[in-house]
Parts: structure tokens; C-alpha cells; sequence
């Protein structure tokens, strides 16, 4: 009934088990539970609804609200009994041999407030601590089948910018160009959910933005915004008319098999204006600089801070990440099964890299009433460097 060919292997998911307990027992923790989907799925290899219960020795539990046969075709994990209800939990641990903990994890960047109280009455007595912040850490650094499947997303991404020359017409809207280039993604095998752990954040594929709509910024913590189709979705593609010589900016995120690249490329009808080509190949310079300084060992925050100082020294400081007071202050951001993971090259930022972080390094100047250039890769990195996975060319490709 189920295809089980794309599931997580169970060497996988007890690598994962096994560092996520030895951070536990580094915290003086007694076990952890773990709700939020994607953190779920990291450690189970399945989004279906189930609360996971690791603790810091012994096997972890998985209790399935549903769908349990789903669930025990979908992950590798020995323990998966069902679960009525949340009161339930004290008998299901009693009966598998455990004691309630005197010290729990929870992840409370995201855990809602009403669910928060509930579990405090499960687990009456336990102190909770914040475990997110290492469960984060633990998922930046990505294993060799990660880093594979967001490699083969990064090809997806290459292909679907191919794609774009012959799809883009002038007088054509922003959403019908948005609307085939997606339905080309879609076809290639992108998932279409496109996970941020930031509250409130959400993004459905990415931005596409023509000439001026570059320059109209949002809520969406990104350097670009957009119109958007209305009010409610306040950012991406509009149905303002693509026009001849104006850049437009395909960012796209292609999500496979639950991994994301994200990818930015830039097209026109006819040429550009020499200004904005140049400060696009200031960009993509930029960009080459910090594949050579994102080295293990280098801090995230100051290659944002390398990044500022190389654009004020050209002249491009007011439009760097943003415009009119509106810049974001990071060029760079960590990607995998989330678009918004560790590490952050942003200001104030201290974590150092590490070999096999992934990294999508954005840099890009907003000009408003004109446009957005720049270019976003998504990058391994490597003891030598970062290691670009995306292969479409920089330049902007005139049609």
C-alpha cells in the first residue's frame, strides 16, 4: 500500500538518535520529546502525527496518533505503538520500562502555548528546558545522504531556470510566468511544501519579481518582497506586465525528497542597463569572496561583515540586502530540510562553520523603481571552501 523506496535508511536515523542523546546527557536531560514536524522527521522518517520520545539512554518511542500502519511502513524506529491521547503517555513509558524524567527537553521556539501547558500536566513535576537550539545545531551539519539529496535539488534547480528563456514573453504578468516556471518544478518532482521553522514565515516556491516589483519590500524576511497577487499574500510574483530590458529575478526553492536548494537567477527581454549589469558582476565577485572565506572554523558573522565592507568600498552600501531602510542584515543562511536553518551569516552571528554545513549565500542590491540584481547558490562547506552545488550560469541570461 505504501511505496517505501524513499525512505530515511535506519542507519540514517540512528546515527541522528545516537548524537541527539550524547547532547542530552551533555544537558544533564532525561529525555526529550519531539513535536514539530520537521524535527519529526529528522528523527523518525515520517510527518505523520506521533509524539517521539527519546530518551537520553535506551531505545526511543514513537506514539502514533495516526496513521499507525502509515507510520510503521514510513520509519525505521523499533519502538511505534499507538497513542489515544497525550494522558496516555505516562502508561505507554511505564510499560516500556521507563520512569517519568525529572528533567525534559521540549522544543520551545515552536511548540504552541496550549500545548506547552498540556504537556506540563503530563509530565507533572519535570523541569522543562529549551532543547531546539540543539536540535538545530545538530541538523546544520548534514550527513553524506543529505548533502546527496540537496545536491540532486540543486540539479532540479539548474533545470527549471533552463527552462525559463523559453517561457518568458514580454507583456506576459508576473504570475502567469511564475505559474508555468512552477509548473515545470512541480513536474521535475518538487514536493510543493517549502518548510521554515520562523514563526509566522511562509513562502509558497519562492519570489519572482520583474523590474520594479524587485524593489517593493514585504514582510517575508528576505531582501526582496514583492506585491503579490493581493493583500493577504503581500509578496512574490503580481500581474503587473513583464517589460523589455528590466531584470527578472527568479528565486526559487526546489524542495526533494524533503531537502531544499535554494536558487536565484536573473533574465530580461533584450539587454539590461550597463549600471545594474555591473552591479550585478559586483555580486557575483562578492559571492566568489565569500566561497573562499567560508572555510570550517570561520565566523558566521563575519563573513556578513566582510560582505558589507566589500559593497560600501564600491559604493553599493544603501542598496545592499534590501532598500529605503528596509535591508535585511544577512547575505547568507542555512538550508536542508528548512529554508531558515544554522548558520546565519548575518551581524552579531558567532557560530563557527563547520564542514558539511549547508549554506545558501545570497548576495543581492535592490535599486528601487528598477529592479533587484544578484545571485544565490547553495554551497557545501568544505575544508578548501564552500562548494557550489548549482551549475546554471550567473550571468543574466538575455532572451
Amino acid at each position: 500500500m505504501y511505496d517505501t523506496s524513499l525512505n530515511t535508511p535506519k542507519s540514517e536515523i540512528d546515527a541522528r538518535i545516537h548524537k541527539f542523546q550524547a547532547t542530552l546527557k551533555r544537558l544533564n536531560l532525561d529525555a526529550a520529546m519531539i513535536l514539530q514536524k520537521t524535527d519529526l522527521f529528522y528523527f523518525s522518517g515520517t510527518i505523520q502525527q506521533a509524539n517521539l520520545y527519546v530518551p537520553a539512554d535506551g531505545e526511543p518511542i514513537l506514539m502514533v496518533n495516526r496513521i499507525l500502519e502509515r507510520v510503521r511502513a514510513e520509519s525505521p524506529l523499533e519502538r511505534i505503538v499507538p497513542l489515544p491521547s497525550p494522558s496516555s503517555i505516562p502508561g505507554i513509558l511505564g510499560q516500556s520500562g521507563y520512569a517519568l524524567p525529572g528533567r525534559l527537553g521540549l522544543e520551545l521556539d515552536v511548540l504552541p502555548a496550549n500545548l506547552y501547558f498540556r504537556y506540563r500536566e503530563v509530565f507533572k513535576g519535570a523541569e522543562v528546558a529549551d532543547i531546539s537550539t540543539e536540535i538545530r545545531l545538530l541538523r546544520a551539519v548534514k550527513s553524506a545522504l543529505e548533502i546527496a539529496l540537496i545536491r540532486e535539488a540543486a540539479e532540479y534547480s539548474d533545470r527549471v531556470a533552463g527552462r525559463v528563456p523559453a517561457l518568458l514573453r514580454e507583456g506576459m504578468t508576473e504570475i502567469e510566468l511564475a505559474g508555468r516556471v512552477e509548473a515545470e518544478a512541480r513536474r521535475l518532482g518538487h514536493q510543493g511544501i517549502v518548510r521554515m521553522r520562523m514563526w509566522g514565515a511562509e513562502l509558497f516556491y519562492g519570489h519572482l519579481l520583474a523590474g520594479p516589483s524587485g524593489g517593493v519590500p514585504s514582510y517575508h524576511p528576505s531582501p526582496t518582497g514583492g506585491r503579490g497577487v493581493n493583500p493577504a499574500v503581500a509578496q512574490s510574483a503580481s500581474f503587473r506586465p513583464i517589460q523589455r530590458n528590466e531584470p527578472v529575478m527568479v528565486d526559487y526553492v526546489f524542495a526533494y525528497r524533503g531537502y531544499i536548494s535554494d536558487h536565484t537567477r536573473l533574465f530580461s527581454l533584450g539587454p539590461v542597463p550597463d549600471d545594474l549589469v555591473k552591479a550585478h558582476q559586483t555580486m557575483l565577485a562578492l559571492q566568489e569572496q565569500i566561497r573562499q572565506l567560508a572555510k570550517p572554523g570561520a565566523i558566521s558573522g563575519s563573513i556578513y561583515d566582510f560582505s558589507l565592507r566589500y559593497v560600501t568600498d564600491r559604493g553599493y552600501a544603501e542598496h545592499f540586502m534590501g532598500a529605503s531602510g528596509e535591508r535585511v542584515r544577512f547575505v547568507g543562511h542555512g538550508v536542508g530540510l528548512e529554508l531558515d536553518e544554522f548558520p546565519f551569516l548575518n551581524t552579531g552571528q558567532t557560530m563557527e562553520l563547520q564542514e558539511g554545513m549547508v549554506i545558501a549565500v545570497e548576495p543581492k542590491l535592490v535599486f528601487p523603481g528598477r529592479g533587484v540584481v544578484g545571485i544565490e547558490n547553495t554551497h557545501v562547506v568544505t575544508k578548501d571552501g564552500l562548494e557550489q552545488l548549482g551549475n546554471y550560469p550567473g550571468e543574466i541570461t538575455v532572451v
